[in-house]
């Protein structure tokens, strides 16, 4: 989930929640601003303090390690989350803990079990409580959630995910309607494997003597794929992954939604942050097909620029973005083709878990033969708790 997205696991029921940021509020007051590591002389300092502040206010629910207390401490039967859990404390970047902490559970969707701590902290100790809960977990393999950006409507995103996606586009003048389902599962530190489901309706002409068309459905090519992060740096606000895909001639060829042939995909991504909540987005890739008399050989080039804004401090995300997309066949003479899809993403609830994004991928040559595509879709980080959960 990108540009902020629950700042907990979704451990089941509320107490999950108030625990969760209890901890962050009795963080609070502790340490580096530095993602655990406070630069300078007064490191050792920071560091103290947030153990101090931990062990006088949050001991008694989270337990001095962070797996949380037991039952008979705590007095409720919900599960309480472990901050030495990597999966758990990595994932979601520094701005989502901070607003529990500011404003309680409820703005995020949470219990108000959690409360609200932005009049008794300061700015500076609840970022240095956010970073002592950070020290929990000293795996660095996984990414940071901070490099998690915007999905774009073509282009794919770097950062492992667990997200569910329904897709829809029309083209053609309408007379293409198609949509696709994205399951994406991420596994261990890096890796992220994804399942594609398309399927669409096309308009053709009808069969027999009267005149006319008819409209016709069918699935696509189903495809299944993995990738991996081999590169991350939250200080240089960087992510590098590598993956590869195999499309399966599941569709209808006759009805344009499909190749008819099986075609091996490898690809590489790359994220990049800039200030101000700016980033950059790339995946550049080849399609290789089995049976070359049947689909030509592609190479391609994504790029995607953009910026999120909130609003107000802890409010929906908006995020307009354009991609350029350009690709071309890799046989003599083979044409190259180059697109802008101009979007916008929206987060749709508070917990920031469902997104939608709309726009438009508009060819900038070879027009007469090409035209106008809407496209939108609706994205859930199911990770972060159910589809209605945090409205």
């Amino acid at each position: 989930m990108s540009a902020g997205g629950v700042f907990w696991k979704p451990v089941p029921g509320l107490a999950a929640m108030a625990t969760a940021g209890l901890v962050l509020a009795l963080q609070l007051h502790a340490g580096s601003a530095n993602g655990g590591r406070a630069s300078g002389p007064d490191e050792a300092e920071a560091a103290r303090r947030g153990r101090d502040v931990f062990l006088y206010a949050c001991v008694n629910c989270h337990g001095a390690e962070g797996r949380g207390a037991s039952r008979s401490v705590v007095g409720f039967d919900l599960p309480l989350p472990d901050f030495t859990d990597p999966d758990f404390t990595k994932r979601e970047p520094d701005n989502d803990w901070e607003a529990i902490i500011h404003m309680g559970g409820p703005v995020r969707g949470f219990s108000e079990l959690m409360p609200a701590f932005g009049e008794v902290l300061t700015e500076e100790e609840i970022r240095q409580a956010v970073s002592y809960l950070r020290s929990f977990s000293v795996d660095n393999a996984w990414p940071r959630g901070e490099l998690n950006f915007p999905r774009a409507l073509v282009t794919e995103k770097a950062f492992p995910e667990d997200e569910l996606i329904f897709a829809a586009s029309a083209g053609d003048g309408f007379d293409t309607l198609a949509g696709q389902v994205f399951y994406e599962q991420r596994f261990g530190a890096r890796n992220q494997y994804e399942i594609l489901v398309p399927f669409g309706w096309s308009r053709v002409a009808a069969e027999g003597p009267e005149s006319g068309t008819d409209w016709v459905s069918s699935l696509g090519d189903a495809a299944v794929a993995v990738k991996r992060a081999f590169y991350h740096s939250l200080r240089r606000g960087s992510i590098l992954s590598a993956g590869a895909e195999l499309i399966v001639p599941t569709g209808n060829e006759a009805a344009g939604f499909g190749k008819g042939t099986f075609v091996f995909e490898p690809f590489i991504l790359f994220g990049q942050a800039f200030p101000a909540e700016a980033f950059f987005q790339g995946q550049a890739g080849v399609e290789l097909p089995f049976q070359r008399a049947k689909a030509a050989s592609e190479a391609y080039l994504r790029l995607v620029f953009g910026k999120s804004f909130v609003s107000g401090r802890w409010g929906r995300v908006w995020s307009p973005m354009v991609e350029l997309l350009t690709a071309r066949e890799i046989v003599s003479g083979g044409e190259t083709s180059w697109d802008v899809v101009p979007q916008v993403q929206v987060t749709l609830n508070k917990r920031r878990s469902v997104m939608f994004n709309i726009g438009a991928r508009i060819p900038l040559n070879e027009t007469s033969a090409r035209k106008v595509e809407l496209m939108a879709y609706v994205l859930w980080d199911w990770f972060d708790g159910g589809f209605l959960e945090g409205w």
